[in-house]
């Protein structure tokens, strides 16, 4: 029991997309977790499984009492060559799942997979006011590599990046 809740971890199938679409949405409008205006529609996320498909990139799902509660994901981190070992990874939490440790079973499951595919980097890019992120990338191992001022505008405000590096 991770706080309350019982998550099973387990591969997204076609199923879930809309899950998926529906906790990027809900991002994308309340938080700065996704640098993004617009709310994807379902082209976007039927593109975006194909994308996940075509290159054999995971997407993990917390399963929690049949709802989608969150997932995780890695994919191209830059799209040339000789950065095809290292990879960028997401990880979302619906909000009424967050702070009960889903977070951490995802992040911990991408990084998992992600060395069972031989991948040596892993990215994440994190707002820099979202401490908790920060804090729990930290408590993993990721170590900050850049703080990018000012990259980005939203809800009327600058935005900071923070750019995390593991070495798997």
């Amino acid at each position: 029991m991770i706080k309350d809740v019982h998550p099973v971890l387990r591969p997204a199938t076609e199923h879930d997309l809309s899950d998926i679409l529906a906790i990027y949405n809900e991002a994308i409008a309340n938080t700065t977790a996704i640098y993004e205006y617009n709310a994807f529609d379902d082209g976007y996320i039927q593109r975006w499984w194909a994308q996940k498909k075509e290159g054999d990139h995971p997407v993990i799902i917390a399963d929690v009492d049949g709802q989608v509660a969150a997932f995780a994901t890695y994919g191209v981190f830059r799209a040339r060559a000789a950065y095809r070992t290292t990879m960028e990874h997401s990880v979302y939490v619906y909000p009424s799942f967050q702070q009960r440790g889903i977070g951490r079973l995802l992040l911990r499951a991408i990084e998992q997979e992600a060395r069972n595919r031989g991948v040596h980097v892993l990215i994440g890019g994190i707002d820099a006011e979202n401490h908790s992120s920060i804090r729990l990338h930290e408590q993993e191992g990721f170590t900050r590599a850049a703080h990018l001022h000012e990259v980005a505008f939203k809800f009327d405000r600058w935005l900071d990046l923070v750019l995390m590096e593991k070495k798997l």
